[in-house]
């Protein structure tokens, strides 16, 4: 597990401050790890140091307990600084989450201390061979070593001491492969999304889909890093092998509590990639202005001595300051959603927000930041590429890096399709019909 000294942050200030000041530190350093792809090993032991990774661990269990509209405010702050750092734990967060709404009180216990002992989670749940993404072909299989005999006994009903001890004291096997496994190379555990092969009926368990959380090094894992998108090259996010690993009840929560009721499960997680592409849009609108203020020189029919006097110029920066400006707004709206659904006694948002749409707290929550993920996808990809259009033929000279920005939006906002938002909007808006409940809006 990473060893640091995590800080204990109490309130929601303490942890903008500290995000803040970190992506200050972060931001001298991105484009140059972005060209030479040198993962940043030491500024995730920073932040696994600073106590932010644990943000959302529970009072109950030594947390600060903050609302997701706080850990958006961090992932877009550390985001306008290196969109690549606010990434890797965008699934940290994610699975604790899981962990919140899903798992045992043991196993709440364990994995929130080893958060706030400064414990970093990184998923495995792509993969590439099924039809589409949402094909899982990695099994958790009962081990033979540890079930054999026990088919009869698991037909009839469980009951007893001796039942239960049994169910938890089986093991399984995990298998398959795993791709875009981001921040598996920073990772202690991994969360790994398993369907669960088990005709006999020989488990205990329920059928259906479980995360199984595995420690990195346990053996038959292997972590490939073979990352090589155009942007968001330092997320870790390489391929992850399961040969044969041996995982006990205890590390298996079940995703149907979380994704198949209106937990708000997929609008915290959607949440986080506004937020992620909102912080981009915010990074590059500031290299933007930068590079006009002290680098470009002006079209001569502007008849100025400084292209930052251009009336076309400064035309073209208010445009692109109301794009971030508006995703900035609709985050923080999705945000105050997000907080009601997930947190009944949270005050709830305005009604207005989306007029015409009287859809439960879950559904108001992702249609929300739907919203919102539209507009920071636009914003993101506008602004990092307006970039060359203010600054001019030099600002696409290799040694300014200001490609980077267009290069993790245009990545990061690939991650699932903002036109599918469009139609689950229109469907509340012309039928009340809530938004599907699979985990991606």
């Amino acid at each position: 597990m990473t060893v640091v000294t995590a800080e204990r942050i109490t309130t929601a200030d303490q942890a903008v401050r500290i995000a803040t000041e970190l992506a200050e530190v972060f931001a001298a350093g991105a484009a140059e790890r972005d060209l030479s792809r040198r993962l940043p090993h030491e500024e995730l032991d920073q932040l696994s140091a600073s106590g932010l990774l644990a943000i959302t661990v529970p009072a109950e269990f030594g947390g600060a307990d903050l609302p997701p509209s706080v850990v958006a405010e961090v992932v877009r702050i550390l985001a306008a600084a290196d969109p690549n750092i606010a990434q890797v734990p965008h699934s940290h967060f994610v699975y604790l989450n899981l962990l919140r709404l899903a798992g045992s009180r043991a196993q709440q216990r364990d994995y929130f201390g080893k958060v706030l002992a400064g414990a970093r989670i990184a998923n495995a749940q792509s993969e590439r061979g099924g039809a589409t993404v949402a094909d899982i072909s990695t099994v958790l299989r009962p081990d033979d070593d540890t079930s054999a005999g026990d088919a009869e006994s698991s037909r009839a009903d469980v009951t007893g001491d001796a039942d239960s001890a049994r169910i938890e004291a089986r093991r399984f096997v995990v298998e398959g492969t795993k791709y875009y496994c981001t921040g598996s190379l920073f990772a202690d555990v991994l969360a790994v999304l398993t369907r669960l092969d088990d005709p006999q009926g020989i488990s205990g368990l329920e059928p259906g889909e479980y995360v199984a959380f595995v420690p990195a090094l346990e053996p038959g894992v292997r972590i490939v890093d073979d990352w090589d998108a155009l942007g968001q090259r330092t997320t870790g996010s390489g391929t992850v092998e399961f040969a044969a690993v041996t995982v006990g009840h205890e590390q298996l929560v079940s995703r149907a509590s979380a994704v198949n009721a209106p937990t708000g499960y997929g609008a915290f997680a959607q949440l986080l990639h506004a937020a992620i592409d909102a912080g981009i849009a915010r990074g590059a609108l500031e290299a933007a202005a930068e590079f006009v203020r002290t680098r470009s020189r002006p079209w001569f029919e502007a008849e100025v001595a400084h292209a930052a006097d251009d009336p076309l110029v400064v035309q073209r920066f208010g445009e692109l300051a109301v794009a971030v400006a508006a995703a900035e707004s609709t985050l923080i709206v999705a945000g105050a959603a997000v907080d009601a659904a997930v947190r009944p006694r949270a005050v709830a948002v305005a009604e207005d927000a989306h007029p015409g749409v009287s859809v439960d707290g879950g559904a108001h929550a992702s249609i929300a930041v739907a919203t919102a993920k539209i507009l920071a996808d636009r914003a993101a990809n506008e602004v990092s590429a307006a970039i060359f259009e203010v600054g001019g033929t030099r600002s696409a000279a290799a040694d300014h890096r200001l490609d980077h920005f267009w290069r993790n939006a245009r990545t990061h906002t690939l991650h699932d399709p903002v036109r599918w938002k469009y139609q689950h909007i229109g469907r509340a808006v012309l039928h009340n019909r809530p938004p599907p409940l699979h985990g991606v809006i």
